[in-house]
């Protein structure tokens, strides 16, 4: 299968007043095309960094970042990216913010056909009848399925998500990984998704990437064995127990709090 985002030996770091700190060592992730990755691991190893290279938003000190065999050297208009944060404009209507994108990335679409794209995205995330609402007239799962929706409105190749679902209760939360699976099969992405939620990360993904401490690297892949949409009910069976099991261990090795070898 053809790998549609290829991280290649990534190494970079911030600049501070007490001098570099690196963040990435030699990183390497590859994500066929189609498919959704989940990148997990502990808190500062550089997830957000990972995402910002593959939208071009920054490069690396070393190493290539590759998207459909194609060098990412500058922001690409073919990413879409939703955040924790849905950041919508209060002084625009829930539909007016979801065709933003489309103000700024070029686009043959008509005024009309612009409309149309916007509507049925939102009617696919289950806000059809509130187009012309304020953010703030929304609740916060609702805001983040226009946001999802804003994302998408391109046709974006890749689709990056950090945390979106993160400030959210439980029950809204699997209410919208479900809703992901459907938003999927209906606008096919390649996808990443950063999270700190192992259950979300085996229920959305096909492959579960662990980072390392930082600075890190790739120090587990976990395929979860599914591709495509899943019941919710998979994460109360044996197999999940066991891949989440394995997430967690591997977590506290990158922690630093248990060594290698007593996750064998």
């Amino acid at each position: 299968m053809t790998e549609f985002i290829d991280i290649k030996g990534v190494k970079h770091a911030y600049d501070t007043a007490s001098g570099k700190l690196p963040v990435l060592d030699g990183l390497d992730v590859s994500v066929p095309e189609g498919g959704f990755v989940a990148v997990v691991g502990p808190s500062g190893c550089g997830k957000s960094t990972l995402t910002k290279l593959v939208a071009g938003l920054m490069k690396p000190d070393e190493g290539e970042v590759w998207l459909n065999k194609t060098p990412v050297t500058s922001p690409r208009s073919t990413v879409g990216m939703a955040f924790q944060n849905p950041v919508l404009l209060e002084w625009r209507s829930i539909i007016d913010n979801v065709l933003l994108p489309l103000e700024i990335v070029p686009t043959v679409l008509t005024k009309r056909q612009q409309q149309e794209r916007a509507r049925k995205l939102l009617s696919l995330v289950g806000l059809e009848g509130f187009e012309e609402k304020r953010p703030s007239e929304l609740s916060g799962g609702m805001r983040q399925r226009a946001s999802l929706c804003r994302a998408l409105v391109h046709s974006p190749d890749v689709l990056i998500l950090d945390e979106p679902f993160g400030a959210l209760d439980a029950f809204t939360r699997e209410d919208l990984w479900q809703v992901m699976h459907q938003v999927k099969k209906e606008e096919p992405f390649t996808g990443v998704l950063i999270t700190h939620d192992l259950r979300e990360s085996i229920y959305l993904a096909d492959q579960v990437i662990v980072l390392s401490g930082r600075p890190a690297k790739t120090q587990y892949v976990l395929d979860t064995g599914h591709k495509g949409a899943r019941d919710i009910e998979m994460l109360y069976t044996p197999e999940a127990a066991e891949m989440l099991h394995t997430l967690r261990r591997q977590i506290e090795i990158a922690q630093g709090r248990i060594p290698a070898e007593a996750a064998q």
